[in-house]
């Protein structure tokens, strides 16, 4: 299915292209196209017909509805932490050695961590997208299905007007560049706002590459978790019990950042073995098994993980296939 963005006012007659006659017909395209102007500086008139190209696809609303992370943990893991993609982690990273240990470095990072990530989001670089960014942000900024929970059209439409001054900065062609159903880009899966803030160009060749430059992808990973407070050897998560006397809630959080202590939590019948300090904050992370849940304390760098992917299943399968893959290392 294609749609084409059109305008037609009655009783009037515009001097436009036919191109931007299409642009302005898309229900909000009006709006967005004077906020592109207002706030990014954009050109009217090239974001009319950048939006004229733009086509709308059924597949992405397709995917936006079903996303991984809507699935259990014990379907949602096997994805992740599979022998193939630990095995071309361990071979990412001696392939990297260098690269990953100076950014690791540079950026106070652990290595897995990095590799992990790239693992997670692209198998190290073999599927980063098939979408055109530029439909795919178009898509859902315009056409955001409205039975789902959240509405983040206006999330979307920030990101395409973010994509269109990225291109112009990074000189990318905005017709062809290719990435996730989100408009996320490159083998770490930058959307362009993310992109713009935190990519780096490691390589010292005058332009941030998150597709063909490996040491920019692997620095910028890096300095979006250093960004975002990432404290190198510190904890991530440790297993825990619930007790039968366990608050549900707790299980629950609106997100990971610890608030209570670790001794708060006993307190609320949560108990872990792995001899944490009472006062150390933690939050607290129930996974669904097969045939039962798991339990875990989480601490800060979990948080930040979760601000690279909000999803808590999608930081613990960064964290396990990190461990896997060491091991892998150690042969």
């Amino acid at each position: 299915m294609k749609r084409r963005f059109r305008s037609v006012i009655p009783g009037i007659v515009l001097a436009l292209s036919a191109s931007a006659c299409q642009a302005t017909e898309h229900p909000g395209a009006g709006a967005f196209i004077e906020r592109a102007v207002a706030e990014f500086g954009l050109d009217a008139t090239e974001v009319e017909n950048l939006l004229a190209r733009a086509e709308f696809k059924q597949s992405i609303v397709d995917a936006i509805s079903r996303p991984a992370e809507s699935k259990p943990w014990y379907e949602y893991r096997p994805i992740f932490l599979n022998q193939r993609r630990i095995r071309e982690g361990a071979e990412f990273w001696r392939e990297n050695r260098e690269l990953i240990a100076n950014a690791s470095e540079e950026f106070g990072v652990d290595p897995q961590i990095i590799v992990a990530i790239i693992g997670v989001e692209t198998l190290y670089g073999k599927i980063t997208g098939s979408y055109r960014v530029l439909d795919a942000l178009a898509t859902l900024g315009f056409y955001y299905p409205k039975d789902l929970k959240r509405d983040r059209s206006a999330f979307f439409s920030t990101e395409l007007m973010h994509f269109i001054k990225l291109a112009k900065e990074e000189n990318l062609p905005l017709d062809e560049v290719t990435g996730s159903y989100a408009g996320a880009m490159g083998m770490g899966q930058f959307i362009p706002s993310s992109y713009r803030a935190y990519a780096v160009d490691f390589d010292g060749n005058g332009s941030r590459d998150l597709w063909r430059s490996t040491a920019d992808v692997v620095a910028s990973v890096a300095n979006y978790l250093h960004v975002h407070g990432w404290q190198p050897g510190e904890l991530i998560s440790v297993p825990a019990e619930a007790l039968t006397a366990a608050d549900p809630a707790l299980a629950e959080p609106k997100d990971y950042k610890p608030v209570l202590s670790a001794g708060q939590i006993a307190q609320k019948g949560y108990h872990s073995d792995a001899g944490i300090p009472p006062a150390r904050p933690a939050a607290v992370l129930r996974l669904e098994g097969k045939d039962e849940y798991s339990y875990w304390l989480t601490f800060d760098n979990f948080y930040v993980i979760t601000r690279y992917n909000r999803s808590p299943l999608y930081a613990m399968a960064v964290l396990q296939l990190s461990q896997e893959i060491m091991r892998e290392m150690r042969g």
